[in-house]
């Protein structure tokens, strides 16, 4: 079954630890399932990255799944951040040895592993929250508080510009996925009510067009982040993926993300966290 159907054949809105945490695997490879991103892997290429490409992005996706599950449970018995980051960790580590040392998900495992804990919570409590809130409301002081990674590319330009980074976007409750992502996927459904993947594209380039993502940073410093977020904005203003000769305007834009060596990783992960909001909320 191809990796549209298996999202389609998903039950609704009540899932459980199991389901959830396969919803969110589908979700990371729903997004490499989209072309084209800029600078970014998909089915098509590698993008700006050498050390990667979509079957590796998969395989990462497959040995994340049962942490997402645990993370899920874990959030249904109303664990606290101690044991979420323990999972993390593990999966961190599971991550590293199926791909050799490459750093394919470790900000998915951060942002989609606490919006698993979060839907187990509000399954488990029969809350209405959004997960964005009960994150921020449950584990964001924590989030905040704790261990910084000094390994990450992203939380090393994260400090050397300012950026809030993946840790003060989770804290916050996510809002560039519910305040940003969310509302453009939904306009998206209009321009393009019959393709899910334009969809997606419109999503990620309105997140690279307004995110400060430490990924464009690490790799270009501030010009290449307003590069970024100037091409992205361009393509939203001459109508996006409404307008005709749109994949074709996108393919260029892919393209020179990639001459430029840029990969907005950040959004990357926050579509695919949008995605999973999106199967979940009401």
């Amino acid at each position: 079954m191809n990796i549209a159907l298996r999202w389609q054949s998903l039950p609704g809105l009540a899932l459980d630890a199991e389901q959830l945490g396969h919803l969110a695997s589908l979700c990371l490879k729903l997004e490499v399932e989209t072309y084209p991103k800029p600078g970014l892997v998909s089915h098509v290429d590698n993008g700006a990255h050498r050390d990667m490409d979509a079957g590796l992005l998969c395989r990462s996706a497959n040995i994340l799944t049962p942490f997402f599950c645990d993370l899920a449970a874990a959030g249904a018995e109303g664990a606290g951040m101690n044991r979420l980051r323990a999972i993390g960790v593990a999966a961190e580590r599971a991550m590293l040895a199926a791909t050799s040392g490459v750093n394919t998900h470790r900000g998915a495992i951060f942002g989609l592993g606490l919006l698993c804990a979060a839907a187990g919570y509000r399954n488990a409590v029969g809350i209405r929250k959004s997960l964005g809130r009960l994150v921020s409301e449950r584990w964001g002081e924590d989030i905040l508080s704790g261990p910084v990674s000094l390994r990450s590319h992203g939380a090393v330009a994260a400090r050397r510009y300012g950026a809030g980074g993946a840790r003060g976007e989770a804290a916050h409750g996510f809002p560039s996925v519910y305040d940003l992502a969310l509302p453009a996927l939904h306009a998206a459904r209009k321009l393009a009510p019959h393709d899910e993947e334009a969809v997606r594209i419109q999503t990620c380039m309105t997140l690279i067009a307004d995110v400060n993502d430490t990924n464009l940073l690490h790799r270009g410093g501030s010009e290449g982040l307003h590069f970024a977020q100037a091409s992205a904005s361009a393509f939203l203003a001459t109508g996006g993926v409404g307008s005709p000769g749109w994949r074709r305007r996108a393919a260029d834009i892919h393209h020179a993300f990639v001459a430029r060596n840029l990969s907005p990783g950040g959004s990357a992960d926050l579509l695919a966290m949008t995605l999973f909001v999106d199967r979940l909320e009401v």
